[in-house]
């Protein structure tokens, strides 16, 4: 029986937004387990949640789980110096002091970046590999959105991939990487390791692998793998990281290097041959609410517009309200928008009670370019303390803590206020408000991609809208500094550099 030890250090960093994330975020964040040590990692992912329930559940007892620690926070600005050497430390500590094991797991991200270290992945296994030396093989789990490195591929002996966004397999994600690890403990640590980066950047609207190409590509890399094959991963990568070595990858892990490198070149190919077919339209504000409208008129469901660069999920502030004024500015009729991060709002909504009026400036406090308050003379429809539990595929049924919450209504608008963010990837974040989402015309919400798990059920149609926000669309606009020269911003885009 081998002793494998595990741990989880988690973050999805947007560098271009102005608000870091620091240590209470990882210890207190409202839609996730906040930092966990030795057994409560364990009775936490004993059924469900993340990667590492499923590495848990396919180890099937036959070897020593041994908990290091597991952190994760919400999408955001870059992880402080503070946050990223304390927990990273004491995850080290506490490797150091489980000595000896015979393997590795870590249930990563793959687009951190701290203050410091551009890549938060590669240096934390860096350091992993430092101490546990040379022989022990060391099994990652990365999100879909993962900027992978050189430092990744090579520290690392096997990189399981997420294989879908919207993510639901996390759990499956972790299985496999379950079985990788039983392989490496009994052939040892793969000669062959293989890593191609393409030459553009994908916005993550165009990352959804619930259609194509990027349905297509997944599956073709699933087909590649042989038994000569450790693992094989696609991943699209994270535009708003701020690092040379930001994009789409593909890495292989493999026993000869000439599979490795076999395996790696077919799959980065042929998403090389699929450039042209990633662009979908992106409206603006206005165009969009006018568009929602116009099919909202003989729908049967409801229309469902993304504020995608305003998704807390990958880093936004949650508290833009562009799409709101267009909203009201266009007279929308059963429309429903959120979730709106401002504190100062739901206090006041909780103070004035259910059936008031009150008038006041909503959201727009981040310091953002086009990013304002929205003026009006709302309804105070309903309030809550913001825990509910999740029902999506996404959510996993995991407890929500959003802090004092609000529906309030103008015109034949309603607007979801949190005192938290959080991204709209669950019905529950509207439902647990007492919103009927089958009876709204047109649900406007905060998300790019995860929220279609859950909505496009109850959905006419979806699409995507383009109102200031911390999380561009269009990496074209974002102030590159890291970024390696000759990277085209989006598929058949203007280069970096260039």
């Amino acid at each position: 029986m081998a002793r494998i030890a595990i741990a989880g250090f988690m973050h999805e960093t947007n560098c271009f937004v102005p608000d870091p994330t620091d240590y209470e975020d990882f210890t207190h964040p409202a839609d996730r387990p906040g930092l966990l040590r030795d057994d409560e990692l364990l009775e936490e992912f004993e059924e469900k949640g993340a990667s590492t329930a499923g590495f848990m559940a396919g180890n099937d007892g036959n070897h020593e789980i041994y908990p290091l620690l597991w952190a994760s926070a919400t999408p955001g600005g870059a992880v402080t110096k503070r946050a990223y050497e304390m927990i990273a430390s004491e995850l080290i500590s506490r490797l150091s002091q489980a000595l000896p094991v015979e393997g590795v797991y870590l249930d990563l991200h793959g687009a951190m970046v701290s203050e410091e270290h551009e890549d938060g992945e590669g240096e934390l296994l860096r350091r992993v590999r430092a101490v546990v030396g040379e022989d022990v093989p060391i099994v990652i789990s990365l999100d879909y959105h993962a900027n992978v490195t050189k430092a990744m591929v090579a520290h690392a002996d096997a990189i399981l991939p997420y294989r879908t966004y919207p993510h639901v397999d996390q759990y499956d994600t972790g299985k496999r990487a379950a079985v990788a690890m039983k392989r490496l403990l009994i052939e040892g640590r793969p000669a062959g390791r293989a890593l191609r980066q393409l030459p553009f950047l994908l916005p993550l609207n165009f990352q959804c692998t619930l259609v194509e190409p990027s349905k297509g590509i997944v599956e073709a890399a699933m087909a590649r793998e042989n038994e000569d094959i450790l693992s094989l991963a696609y991943l699209a990568g994270f535009p708003p990281a701020d690092l040379k070595e930001c994009g789409p990858t593909v890495s292989v892990h493999a026993y000869t290097q000439e599979e490795a490198d076999t395996a790696a070149d077919e799959i980065a190919q042929l998403v090389a041959l699929k450039e042209a077919a990633f662009a979908e339209p992106l409206l603006q504000p206005d165009e969009a609410v006018q568009e929602a409208m116009r099919l909202a008129a003989t729908a049967a469901k409801p229309i469902v517009v993304a504020d995608t660069q305003d998704n807390p999920g990958c880093g936004g502030s949650a508290d833009t309200v562009g799409m709101l004024a267009a909203l009201v500015g266009n007279d929308a009729q059963d429309a429903v928008f959120g979730v709106v991060k401002d504190e100062n709002v739901a206090k006041i909504a909780h103070e004035a009670g259910v059936g008031a009026e009150i008038e006041l400036d909503l959201g727009g406090q981040t310091n953002l370019p086009g990013v304002e308050p929205f003026h009006g003379r709302f309804t105070v429809e309903v309030v809550n303390d913001g825990r509910y539990d999740t029902t999506g595929p996404v959510s996993q049924g995991k407890p929500y803590d959003v802090g004092p919450s609000a529906l309030l209504s103008i015109g034949g608008v309603k607007v979801a206020i949190s005192s938290r963010r959080v991204q709209a990837l669950d019905r529950s974040v509207f439902e647990h408000l007492g919103v009927v989402l089958e009876e709204q015309k047109i649900i406007v919400l905060k998300s790019t991609c995860h929220y279609r798990a859950h909505f496009d059920p109850i959905a006419e149609t979806t699409f995507a809208a383009l109102a200031p926000g911390g999380h561009g669309a269009n990496p074209a606009d974002f102030p590159f500094d890291k970024l390696r020269d000759g990277v085209r911003y989006y598929p058949l885009g203007p280069v970096h550099g260039g």
